[in-house]
C-alpha cells in the first residue's frame, strides 16, 4: 500500500505540470506510452486504464482497481527558408523539449458499472524563434498548454457491448509573443517593440465511447470527443511604451499594457478502431480519427485598449489513419510498433509561422514489461512533417510592410517523442 501511495503521489506531481507540443494542427494523441507505441491504436483494444483517453468504454475489460501514470517528452525541430529584401534567409526553430504528462485510475463497482478518471492533454502547441528573426512581426514564440480532467462512467450492456460517457473539464494557458514595428512622429524607423500576451481560461465538453467485443478475435471501438470553447482572459505587455504613428491607423496595437480576452475553439473528433487477435500473444489494429478543424476559422484576441488582433485560419477537416501490431514473445515482455499518417489541415492562404506543418507521417516503436502487479511501458516515435509553402500567404507580419517576406517554406521539420508509463493493479 505504501508503494501505491508513492506511485499516486508521483502521478499528481507529474500532472501538476502543463503540456505543450508540436502536432498536426495542435491536437495531441500521446496519452500513454503503450498508446504512442501503437500509433494511437487503443480505440479497438481499449484494455488498459489509458482507454479513458482513447475509448473509455473499454475499461469494462479491467477488473478491480488500476492506476497508471507517466509522461511524454516531445522535441520538435525545423527550418524556415524565405526570401526577404531580395535575399534568401534560413532560420531554425529554437530547440525545446515539451512535457506531456498523463494519469488514469479505473475502478469496478460491480458486474455492470465501472468508474474512471483520466487527466491528459488533448491539445498543445509550442514553437519559439529568435527575437530578431525575419518573421518576428508574425510571431517569435507561441504556446498553447492544456490539461483535461475527464471523470467517466462505463456500463457493460452485455458480453458484447459496453458504453461510456465522461465530462471533460479543460484548463488552458495561451501565450504569444511578436515584435511590433515602431516609427517616430517623423516616420523614422525605431527599434522594434516586443509584445507579450499571456492568457488562461476554462472550457467544458463531453466524451462518449462504445466498445464491441464481437468474439475472442475481433473487437471494434468508436469514440466521440466534443468541441471545447476555451474562453481566455489575460493581459498584454510591451517592452516599452513608444510614440507609434502606425498605431493611429489601427495597423498595430498601441504600445500600452492592457487586459485582453478571446475564445479558442478546440475541435471535436470521432475515432474508429478495429482490432484483430489471431493468437493469444499477437494482436493487430487499424483505425482512423476525423477532426473537425474547419471550426478553427480564426484566432481572435481583443485588447481592452481598443485593438483587435484578428488572425484568419480557415483550416479544413483532418484525418488520421493508423495501423499497429503488438506481440508478446514472453509472459513479461511485449513488443509494439505502428505507423500513422495525418492529412494537411492548414489553409496556405493564411499560413503563418505559428504552426509550420502540412501533414505528417509517424513511425512508432515500444516495449512493455510486467512483473507482479506492476507494468512499465516505454515508447519512441519519429515524426516526418511535410513542408508548408508560404508563397501565397496573406498572414499578418509576413508579406507587405514591414516584413517584406516573399515566398519561402518550412524545411526538414521533424520531431522525436519519448514516453514512459508505470501501471499498478490492486
Amino acid at each position: 500500500m505504501k508503494a501505491s501511495r508513492l506511485f499516486a503521489l508521483s502521478c499528481l506531481l507529474w500532472l501538476s505540470a502543463v503540456s505543450s507540443a508540436m502536432a498536426e494542427g495542435f491536437a495531441l494523441t500521446e496519452w500513454s506510452s503503450r498508446g504512442l507505441a501503437l500509433a494511437g491504436g487503443l480505440v479497438g483494444r481499449a484494455d488498459d486504464p489509458s482507454a479513458i483517453a482513447y475509448n473509455a468504454a473499454g475499461i469494462t475489460q479491467l477488473p478491480g482497481t488500476r492506476l497508471m501514470g507517466g509522461f511524454a517528452a516531445i522535441a520538435p525541430m525545423g527550418t524556415i527558408q524565405a526570401t526577404q529584401h531580395g535575399e534568401s534567409n534560413h532560420t531554425q526553430t529554437k530547440p525545446n523539449i515539451w512535457p506531456a504528462p498523463h494519469g488514469y485510475v479505473t475502478h469496478q463497482l460491480n458486474d455492470r458499472v465501472w468508474l474512471g478518471l483520466g487527466v491528459f492533454s488533448r491539445f498543445g502547441l509550442g514553437n519559439e524563434y529568435d527575437s530578431n528573426w525575419m518573421g518576428r512581426y508574425n510571431v517569435t514564440d507561441i504556446t498553447l498548454q492544456t490539461v483535461s480532467a475527464v471523470p467517466t462512467v462505463a456500463f457493460k450492456v452485455n458480453d458484447v457491448l459496453s458504453l461510456s460517457a465522461g465530462v471533460e473539464i479543460l484548463y488552458g494557458m495561451f501565450g504569444m509573443g511578436s515584435q511590433i514595428p515602431t516609427y517616430s512622429m517623423t516616420m523614422q524607423p525605431q527599434a522594434d517593440n516586443g509584445m507579450d500576451l499571456k492568457a488562461s481560461g476554462w472550457g467544458f465538453g463531453a466524451q462518449f465511447g462504445a466498445h464491441l467485443r464481437m468474439n475472442d478475435e475481433w473487437s471494434l471501438g468508436l469514440t466521440y470527443k466534443s468541441k471545447v470553447a476555451l474562453k481566455l482572459l489575460g493581459d498584454v505587455s510591451f517592452d516599452r511604451r513608444t510614440d507609434n504613428i502606425l498605431a493611429m491607423t489601427g495597423r498595430v496595437p498601441r504600445a500600452v499594457d492592457t487586459d485582453a480576452h478571446g475564445t479558442v475553439i478546440l475541435p471535436d473528433s470521432v475515432s474508429l478502431g478495429l482490432s484483430y487477435k489471431p493468437l493469444d500473444n499477437l494482436r493487430f489494429e487499424v483505425g482512423t480519427v476525423w477532426t473537425r478543424w474547419s471550426d478553427f476559422k480564426s484566432l481572435d484576441i481583443y485588447f481592452d485598449s481598443g485593438y483587435d488582433a484578428i488572425s484568419p485560419k480557415n483550416w479544413r477537416d483532418g484525418w488520421n489513419f493508423n495501423a499497429s501490431v503488438e506481440y508478446s514473445p514472453l509472459d513479461w515482455l511485449t513488443l509494439r510498433g505502428g505507423v500513422w499518417y495525418e492529412t494537411p489541415v492548414v489553409d496556405a492562404t493564411y499560413a503563418d509561422f505559428m504552426i509550420p506543418t502540412n501533414g505528417r507521417t509517424v513511425l512508432t516503436l515500444g516495449a512493455g514489461f510486467k512483473w507482479d502487479n506492476w507494468t512499465l511501458d516505454l515508447a519512441y516515435a519519429h515524426l516526418w512533417i511535410n513542408s508548408l509553402d508560404y508563397g501565397s500567404s496573406r498572414a499578418a507580419g509576413i508579406q507587405g510592410m514591414p516584413a517584406y517576406i516573399s515566398g519561402g517554406e518550412s524545411r526538414d521539420t521533424v520531431a522525436n517523442i519519448y514516453s514512459a508509463t508505470i501501471g499498478y493493479t490492486f
